[in-house]
């Protein structure tokens, strides 16, 4: 039993890219904030297969019923299963006019850590998503990996069409994005994969653009270590855990121009 459901206002600042999923097709992990100014995962959500109008975007606010448990057996406190059916778009997309000043103001009401203090927080609450701003970037590293899913998500692909209409296309990134940071307590840099939709997206577009999947991995480097983590930016990091491991990754990157403040706002 799910339990009874409770309608939240919501404002996506997650939505890292899709992976294959035996019961949904394919899944993507959405994050975001609450009115009250508290994080939510919202897991699972088979984005690509939902209405047009059901379709939300990153920094834009929906209203959504959610269960008051994570799927299944994901019991991180953050977590909470969606009623896919309720999913409605609340407002237009929060734009970067004034120096990205609307979405901040939003985000202010969410503290900002270190990865060291997530990760004490995760040992002590079971916090399992946070904002982190890193004192330094170091690098975007490029890491090979499989060009193909698992033997077990292709099978399940190929079955697919046997139940109703074939999948959408959905390619696997051969590379992983690693970024090296620190923090202003760090002991050392720490590491964290980068799972982002929109580096995805862009991977995706440089790829079929260059005919060089090693080439279009450099083009997000540029874009995701070069530009959004460059001296002229006040970089940030959405970063959540992957269950049921305590890994914590980057989610998604917020840049809004740096101004001459020692502070986000």
């Amino acid at each position: 039993m799910d339990g009874p459901c409770e309608e939240c206002h919501v404002f996506i600042t997650v939505m890292t890219y899709p992976r294959p999923s035996q019961k949904y097709v394919e899944v993507i992990c959405t994050a975001g904030i609450t009115e009250e100014g508290h994080w939510v995962r919202l897991y699972p959500i088979d984005y690509r297969y939902l209405p047009p109008d059901q379709q939300f975007g990153k920094y834009q606010w929906i209203k959504i019923a959610l269960y008051p448990q994570g799927a299944s057996n994901d019991m991180r406190k953050e977590s909470r299963k969606p009623n896919l059916k309720s999913i409605r778009i609340a407002g237009p997309r929060v734009g970067t006019e004034h120096g990205w000043r609307a979405r901040k103001a939003i985000l202010e009401k969410v503290q900002v850590h270190s990865l060291t203090e997530l990760r004490h927080l995760y040992d002590t609450e079971r916090t399992s998503l946070g904002f982190v701003r890193p004192s330094r970037v170091l690098d975007l590293k490029i890491q090979p990996e499989d060009e193909e899913w698992d033997t077990k998500w292709l099978e399940i692909f190929k079955q697919l069409p046997l139940f109703g209409e074939p999948p959408k296309t959905l390619r696997k990134i051969p590379f992983k994005f690693v970024y090296v940071f620190e923090c202003e307590d760090s002991a050392a840099p720490h590491t964290a994969s980068l799972i982002d939709w929109e580096m995805g997206v862009l991977w995706l577009k440089e790829a079929e653009r260059l005919g060089d999947d090693e080439a279009a991995a450099l083009s997000v480097k540029r874009k995701f270590f070069d530009e959004i983590c460059g001296s002229d930016k006040d970089t940030h990091f959405f970063m959540g855990t992957r269950h049921p491991y305590n890994t914590w990754m980057v989610l998604g990157v917020f840049w809004p121009p740096r101004v001459n403040q020692m502070t986000l706002f």
